[in-house]
C-alpha cells in the first residue's frame, strides 16, 4: 500500500488494508510512504508496518531546493526496488501523494499488479501517470474515464470511517443528545482537523444573523483559532451556539446537522453524501490545481450542494446559507440528490474488484 502527505491520501489505504485484513486475517501489509510526511505517524497508529522513502514533490516557490530532486527520486525508485523485491506482495494499491509514484511503478516494473484509487474529481498527475500501467482505477465519482484512458474504470466512492456508516442516528435523538433543542434547525460548520480561517471569519461576520433567527450552530473552530474566537464571542454565548476545537462524534454531529458547512476536501464530500445533509461547500482555494473547487463543481451540478467561493465570502456566504436554510423543499432536493455520490461499501466493494482482477489463489 502507497498513499500520503495527507489525510485524504492516507485513510483510504488504511481503510482498504483493514478490509482486506477483516477478510483475510493472516494477509501481510507494508506501506510506503515519505519520510517526514504523516503517514510516517499515522499508519504506525493504525497497527501496519511502512517503510520511508527520501522523495519530495516540486517546489514552485524555492526553485533552488528542487536541485537534490533528482537525487531523491533516483534513491527512492532504488530504496523501492528493494523493498518490494524482499517483500513480494501478490498486488500493490496505491492512492495518491509522492511515495506511491516510485513505489507503485517500481511494483509494476516488476510484474506486481498495482491498484489506484483516486478520491478526487480531478486526479494528480501521480495517478494518471500510474493508471497506465494499472490493472484498474477506482475513483469517487463518475465519468472520469476521460482521464484513464485505456484502463478498467470504476465508479466505487472513496473508503470512509466505519463509524460514520455504522453509527449514524436520528436527527432528533442526536440533538437532545448535544443539548441542542430538538425542534430548532441545526447548522454544523467543520473546517477540516485544522480549521478554516474563512469559515471560521465567515461565522464571526454572521454570527448574530445566525442567532437572530434563531437557528442552532455547532461551530468546529480548528486548534489555531479556537482561543481567540472564545476570547471574541464571549459577549455573544447563548443556548444555540456550541463552539467546539474539534468533534471527535462526528457521527453525532452529522446526525444532528439540518444544514452542513464544510470545505470540499474527497474524504470529506464522501462522508457528506453518507449522511446526506445539506451542504454548503467552501473550497479551499490552494489545494493541488484546485482540486476542491472541482469536487464542489461536480456536487453543485447535480443540485447536491452549493458553493461559495474563499473570494466570495463577504457577498455571497449569508445569502447562500439562508438560501438553503429557510426553504425545506430545496434541502430535501439536496440530500435525495447526495444519495448518487454516497458510496457506503467503497471500501468493500474496491477490494472484490482487486482480488477478483488479480487472479490471487487463496
Amino acid at each position: 500500500m502507497s498513499g500520503g502527505g495527507t489525510g485524504g491520501h492516507i485513510f483510504p489505504a488504511i481503510a482498504i488494508a483493514d478490509e482486506i485484513k477483516s477478510r483475510f486475517p493472516n494477509a501481510e501489509f507494508l506501506f510506503i510512504g515519505a519520510n517526514g510526511k504523516m503517514e510516517m505517524e499515522k499508519v504506525p497508529q493504525s497497527g501496519y508496518k511502512i517503510v520511508g522513502l527520501n522523495i519530495a514533490g516540486f517546489d514552485r516557490g524555492n526553485l533552488l531546493s528542487n536541485f537534490k530532486l533528482p537525487f531523491k527520486i533516483v534513491s527512492s525508485l532504488l530504496k523501492a526496488r528493494k523493498t518490494i523485491r524482499e517483500f513480494k506482495p501478490d498486488f500493490a494499491v496505491g492512492t495518491g501523494g509522492f511515495a506511491s509514484g516510485p513505489a507503485l511503478f517500481t511494483a509494476s516494473r516488476l510484474g506486481v499488479p498495482i491498484f489506484v484509487q483516486e478520491q478526487n474529481s480531478l486526479p494528480g498527475k501521480t495517478n494518471i501517470f500510474l493508471s497506465k500501467k494499472a490493472k484498474a482505477v477506482f475513483t469517487a465519482y463518475p465519468a472520469m474515464e476521460k482521464f484513464f484512458h485505456g484502463t478498467k474504470t470504476l465508479f466505487l466512492g472513496n473508503p470512509i470511517r466505519k463509524n460514520i456508516i455504522t453509527d449514524l442516528m436520528e436527527r432528533s435523538a442526536a440533538k437532545e443528545k448535544l443539548g441542542l433543542d430538538k425542534d430548532k434547525l441545526t447548522i454544523l460548520s467543520v473546517g477540516g482537523s485544522l480549521g478554516s480561517r474563512t469559515l471560521n471569519n465567515g461565522w464571526k461576520d454572521n454570527l448574530n444573523t445566525i442567532l437572530e433567527k434563531d437557528f442552532q450552530l455547532i461551530w468546529q473552530t480548528g486548534k489555531t483559532d479556537y482561543q481567540s474566537i472564545l476570547a471574541e464571542t464571549e459577549s455573544k454565548q447563548h443556548r444555540n451556539l456550541q463552539i467546539v476545537e474539534f468533534i471527535k462524534n462526528m457521527e453525532m454531529a452529522y446526525s444532528a446537522a439540518d444544514v452542513i458547512v464544510s470545505r470540499a476536501g474527497a474524504i470529506a464530500i464522501s462522508e457528506l453524501a453518507v449522511a446526506q445533509k445539506p451542504v454548503l461547500l467552501v473550497p479551499f482555494p490552494f489545494a493541488a490545481e484546485d482540486h476542491q473547487t472541482k469536487n464542489a463543481l461536480t456536487l453543485v451540478e447535480k443540485n447536491a450542494a452549493r458553493m461559495v467561493k474563499d473570494t466570495e465570502m463577504k457577498e455571497k456566504f449569508l445569502p447562500t446559507l439562508m438560501e438553503i436554510c429557510e426553504n425545506e423543499q430545496l434541502r430535501n432536493e439536496m440530500s435525495e440528490n447526495l444519495k448518487f455520490f454516497a458510496k457506503p461499501n467503497a471500501a468493500k466493494e474496491i477490494v472484490d474488484n482487486i482480488i477478483k482482477t488479480s487472479d490471487l489463489k487463496i
